[in-house]
């Protein structure tokens, strides 16, 4: 735990320092802000102090002066506020934009084996949701945590001038809200951490029940289902309110504090001004009314940064509740080259495991073991055995998006981690169970692997992958409009998209881990065999367990619980 607090504090230090760097624009503009303020304070002093003169002892007259400066500054102050606001909240979209950017490439370089370990819909509310929530930290807090001492000694300076009893008592109470604000802080921090867990809670909970909505209905848990959801809504919505009430104590204590300074000015002042009427000294009444008045205007002025704090706190609150979900995601990829990077020869690929062991979780044991093989570059090799013999395991090492706890997986001799990600990318094609197709045209989902492919190369890839056979049925050909995940499409035609793909990237490494394992037997034969042509002249890994599979011709491994138990062929 102690780790946890010492990386969300690093996290949260690294954030402001490069957010101060952009908020001190705003900084600047703060302080001129509170000097203006202070400006219009005495102004209104001056005014009132000369009425209040007047009215009680007849003598003395308004001076326009006092007018033209106040409204000299009303309009400075509301131009520098503007400004401020405008560039604090440029400073939280650029930072959001990096943040939102540094969250997504971690999560592509977790690659599907994230998923293993953290819920999509917590993932969708960390890149979302969480960054989203950052605003209030680089716009207002930021600033906020420097104003809120820089702005009241700015204020301090003047007021000791004019009136050095009430810089004092101002500076005391004004030490008392530090105190009140950690108090109330701590507990805000805890409470906003619970409720933004109870929303990726409620968020995860709602994705997993939509996703899965046909088999409860046909379960008839719909009900139950409803009353869990409501069951998540309902502590979310008690610990915001929790959140809310710890923020609303903390502000109090601002106000406490300015309450107690504006009773102490006032019946100090009040006291020393009677004392002066009724000894006549008219000069010496006029300076202390109008010092007084001033000294009372100003503590709202003193107190605005510390108010503006105050409220900024559960920003700083919503940067470590963030802070928990982005450190669990793995660190941001390097994308420059690191040194003794390759590319690999991409005209004939060579694959190789040796000594290869992986475990997903410890307390299950290891799901590969020792395992080595061999696959010379345009070569095919099948990997047979039931479900949970580490077949996956294997395609996501080839992928690199995990690394072997011991062993090596190489292309051409070369480790995985060593090649650039780009190179590794362009090198490798992958075909799974189910292919991702997006919302859109049948032209755009198959364009995705190649977006500058011509008319030609197009035409190519669906005559290859036999797309052409079930276009015409289509109502507007490639522009036909497609739902998320293929909707609209049978299995085998999603399937083809992807091998359409597949041959639009012309990559020299092909990954199949099991194409057609929920195809029928016919279509899972149309299927193999777009596949054997797009297999030609490639290095192939097929990880099936189709009876199917002696389409192929290659060498063979059999694996069982993520050991070797046979060989055909040299691999």
């Amino acid at each position: 735990m102690s780790n946890d607090k010492a990386a969300i504090r690093g996290w949260t230090q690294t954030q402001s320092r490069l957010g101060r760097k952009a908020a001190r624009s705003v900084i600047a503009t703060g302080l001129l802000s509170s000097l203006a303020g202070v400006g219009q304070a005495w102004c209104v002093a001056v005014i009132l102090g000369q009425a209040l003169l007047a009215w009680q002892t007849g003598h003395g007259h308004p001076t326009i002066w006092p007018f033209l400066l106040f409204a000299i500054l009303a309009a400075f102050r509301a131009i520098i506020m503007a400004s401020a606001d405008i560039t604090a909240a440029k400073a939280g979209i650029a930072a959001r934009r990096r943040l939102r950017a540094e969250v997504l490439s971690s999560i592509l370089a977790g690659g599907p084996a994230l998923l293993r370990r953290m819920h999509s819909g917590a993932l969708a509310t960390t890149a979302v949701d969480r960054v989203e929530a950052l605003d209030g930290f680089f716009s207002r807090w930021i600033p906020a945590s420097t104003l809120w001492i820089a702005a009241p000694l700015v204020i301090l300076v003047p007021v000791g001038i004019v009136q050095p009893r009430a810089a004092l008592i101002l500076g005391l109470c004004g030490l008392c809200v530090p105190v009140g604000q950690a108090v109330f802080g701590i507990g805000a921090a805890v409470a906003s951490r619970n409720q933004f867990l109870a929303m990726t809670r409620l968020q995860a909970r709602f994705l997993d029940r939509v996703k899965g909505i046909a088999t409860i209905v046909l379960a008839g848990r719909a009900d139950d289902e409803a009353r869990k959801l409501g069951e998540a809504a309902e502590e979310l919505r008690q610990r915001t309110m929790k959140v809310l009430r710890v923020a609303f104590l903390s502000s109090a204590t601002i106000d406490c504090a300015m309450v107690v300074a504006l009773i102490t000015l006032a019946i100090l002042d009040g006291r020393q001004a009677l004392s002066l009427q009724a000894s006549g000294n008219a000069p010496l009444l006029e300076s202390t009314i109008r010092n007084g008045l001033f000294a009372l205007l100003v503590v709202p002025e003193f107190f605005a940064p510390l108010r503006s704090m105050a409220l900024a706190y559960q920003d700083r609150a919503h940067a470590q509740g963030a802070a928990t979900a982005i450190l669990e995601l793995p660190d941001k990829p390097d994308l420059t080259a690191p040194e003794g990077a390759r590319t690999v020869n991409a005209n004939g690929v060579m694959l190789s495991f040796d000594s290869v062991s992986f475990t997903w979780n410890p307390a299950r044991g290891p799901v590969l073991h020792d395992i080595s093989f061999i696959v010379p570059a345009g070569e095919t090799l099948i990997l047979a055995g039931a479900s949970g013999s580490g077949k996956s395991t294997i395609m996501e090492l080839l992928l690199g998006f995990i690394q072997p706890e011991t062993g090596r997986v190489l292309f051409n001799g070369a480790p995985v981690e060593s090649i650039v990600p780009d190179a590794l990318s362009r090198m490798v094609s992958w075909i799974g169970q189910k292919p991702v197709l997006f919302a859109g045209s049948l032209r755009y989902n198959i364009l995705f692997a190649k977006p500058d492919a011509d008319e030609k190369e197009l035409a190519a890839a669906l005559r290859a992958a036999a797309v052409d056979q079930f276009l015409p049925d289509l109502p507007d050909g490639l522009d036909t409009m497609i739902g998320e995940g293929g909707f609209g499409l049978s299995g085998g035609q999603a399937q083809r998209i992807a091998i359409a793909r597949a041959y639009l990237k012309n990559a020299p490494v092909l990954l199949l881990d099991e194409p057609t394992a929920h195809l029928d037997p016919a279509t899972e034969k149309a299927v193999f065999e777009s596949l054997q042509r797009l297999a030609v002249g490639r290095t192939v890994v097929l990880a099936t367990h189709s009876t199917a599979v002696h389409m192929f011709k290659g060498r063979r491994i059999d694996l069982q619980h993520g050991r070797i138990m046979s060989r055909q062929g040299a691999a």
